[in-house]
């Protein structure tokens, strides 16, 4: 029943706790007749998630009649009462919010929302917003709905009959909009987002948030094929992959064919394309955000941000040291879901450093009174515009120099310093990672060898191990070939030693097969620099299930390309008479043999400088 005119002293008390409508299913209007209508009311508090409008009611001129309890610090209004101490913040896994009214634990004596029209049934949708308003709606004394024209009717678990509904009241508004950022973002931006597209395998799930980060993970999707959506949010950008045919949900495991979510922002197309759709289904969050239910799809990718991450992988969400910012939101559920699906992976991504550059994102230790929302053991990978930080299986000392890898070059020698002090990584530890730009942008490339899909990549102190492991992998008679003896150790410190080197001036390559966070080096390429001679000399070694199918001559065509973009005029290898493969392998690349220094040995050379080149000199 509609009514033109609300008695609000007839339906609240002072000192009552209600809850508004979430994101943008905010009943703005109706809060706002509260406002005018309120003046015998103090001291109600309000409970909310984040609410896409100006949050009028958590200004210092309302503070006697209201007293905010945000789940998630949304917008600079809240913000700043929250840490003014005007207002509450309550740390809480979305999944778990629902709990907390069933149960009592926040009883609520009403709840404000907004749904639309009431269908030939008796049912009115909770549209773009079902999340948390459903358990609200469900568990509080009173209901008062803002019926809305403009409320899209969504599909899954979004309806409420009118008998739920104690209180009716008809407005006609516009939804507030959420502009996507804008498709020309920033370098670092859209480097971030290719890093995160690598991670994505046709026919995986997504789970992903808002913000530039994510719309610009989105945005180097387009030419994936079968993606699906379970996600707490979704956005314009999913919209579009999904009117592309990128996104149709039909590989699945978990409500196939169909988008999983339980609110959307973005703008009024969105709003349009949600209304009545089939293909989209919203529900509760204790059951989007379920870590058991998020599980039960395979390949989910959960794509998250972060403030700063630390070295042993600890993640920093909802606050800037003492000051709250936003809040736990959904990242826990969808980390630990993903955690748990089969092929899933959990990603935190955030650029290296604060957006002056003067400040690095990746700290040895997180600030005093930053508080840890997602834990070192839920994080698999962690990405900046530097690359991709593989944690999942790894030690304290792997993850520090891992995420050393991806901070900002201008921190690394630091975030060394500031590691070693607490013995995370050895003291012989002392080289950085550095990068090889004449790899391209992204600092590996993808190949292929008979079907199976590999990274070259430089080596990277974090491989340590994995080098180690490889040595040991090999037959004597290929470590004969290779050092003209066989070592019978590859101690630690030795590994770390050939790990860890300056790639500007020697150069470390390695083949690896990745997979998930299991990776394996299959072969090592190698040149040391020579400087009076401004040559190189070079070595190879591959394991012994992959020789003879060209690793080598790749790895050495790569490293004669760098060695020639850095104006090196030559390379050299010493390779033994009877090793016929290797020789072979340096023949084919142009390397003509040179009478040797020592019987046994053949000594190779390829000049890099072309012969108009060398008649200048």
């Amino acid at each position: 029943m509609a009514e033109a005119k609300l008695d609000w002293s007839k339906i609240l008390k002072s000192g009552q706790r209600i809850f508004i409508g979430s994101h943008a299913g905010v009943p703005t209007a109706l809060i706002k007749d509260l406002m005018a209508h309120a003046k015998h009311l103090h001291d109600i508090e309000v409970v909310q998630l984040m609410t896409l409008s100006d949050n009028e009611w958590a200004k210092p001129e309302h503070q006697q009649l209201f007293k905010v309890n945000t789940f998630f610090i949304g917008g600079e209004t809240v913000r700043i009462a929250v840490n003014e101490g005007r207002a509450d913040y309550t740390p809480c896994f979305i999944s778990d919010i629902p709990n907390l009214f069933e149960n009592g634990i926040l009883p609520l004596d009403a709840a404000l929302i907004m749904v639309s029209p009431a269908d030939q049934y008796g049912y009115h949708s909770m549209g773009v917003s079902v999340d948390v308003v459903s358990a609200a709606a469900k568990s509080a004394n009173t209901v008062i709905a803002q019926v809305n024209p403009q409320m899209p009717v969504t599909y899954g678990q979004s309806f409420l009959h009118k008998r739920q509904i104690d209180y009716f009241w008809e407005h006609d508004e516009a939804l507030p909009e959420l502009m996507p950022p804008a498709s020309e973002d920033s370098k670092i931006i859209e480097r971030i987002g290719q890093y995160i597209a690598l991670l994505v395998r046709d026919g995986c799930t997504l789970q992903i948030g808002v913000g530039r980060v994510c719309a610009a993970a989105l945005r180097y999707l387009s030419n994936h094929k079968d993606l699906g959506v379970h996600s707490e949010l979704i956005t314009d950008d999913i919209m579009e992959l999904m009117l592309k045919g990128v996104i149709n949900n039909r590989k699945k495991t978990f409500h196939p064919n169909k988008i999983v979510t339980s609110f959307c922002m973005g703008t009024q197309k969105l709003y349009d394309f949600v209304h009545q759709n089939p293909h989209v289904g919203f529900y509760p969050s204790e059951y989007v955000n379920s870590p058991t239910n998020v599980a039960r799809n395979d390949n989910l990718i959960a794509i998250n941000s972060a403030i700063e991450v630390d070295l042993t992988g600890q993640v920093v969400s909802d606050s800037i040291g003492h000051q709250f910012y936003s809040g736990i939101g959904g990242q826990v559920d969808f980390s630990r879901g993903a955690s748990l699906s089969k092929g899933g992976k959990p990603v935190i991504a955030l650029p290296s450093t604060t957006s002056d550059g003067k400040v690095s994102r990746i700290v040895a230790h997180i600030k005093e009174g930053a508080g840890v929302v997602t834990s070192r053991g839920h994080v698999h990978y962690v990405v900046t515009e530097f690359g991709v930080a593989s944690l999942r299986g790894k030690s304290i000392r792997e993850r520090a120099l891992e995420l050393i890898r991806v901070a900002h070059p201008k921190f690394r020698q630091q975030l060394l310093q500031q590691v070693r002090q607490h013995y995370w990584v050895p003291h012989y530890q002392q080289q950085t990672p550095v990068d090889v730009p004449e790899l391209g942008v992204m600092g590996f490339k993808k190949i292929n060898f008979k079907g199976e899909e590999f990274d070259l990549r430089p080596l990277y102190p974090s491989d340590e191990r994995r080098l180690q492991e490889f040595f040991y992998s090999h037959t004597k008679e290929t470590l004969q070939l290779r050092y003209n003896a066989v070592p019978t150790q590859m101690s630690r410190e030795k590994s770390c030693t050939l790990v860890s080197i300056d790639q500007s001036k020697d150069l470390a390559l390695c083949i690896v097969r990745q997979k998930g966070s299991a990776a394996k080096i299959m072969a090592v390429g190698r040149y040391y620099f020579i400087e009076s001679q401004n040559s190189c000399e070079v070595a190879f070694v591959t394991r012994e299930h992959y020789q003879g199918q060209g690793m080598a001559s790749m790895l050495l065509q790569e490293m004669a390309r760098i060695a020639k973009t850095r104006g090196l005029t030559s390379m050299q290898a010493v390779v033994m008479a009877n090793n016929t493969p290797m020789l072979n392998v340096f023949e084919k690349g142009g390397f003509k043999r040179q009478p040797a220094d020592e019987p046994g040995e053949v000594l190779l050379k390829l000049s890099l400088v072309d012969e108009k080149e060398a008649s200048c000199q």
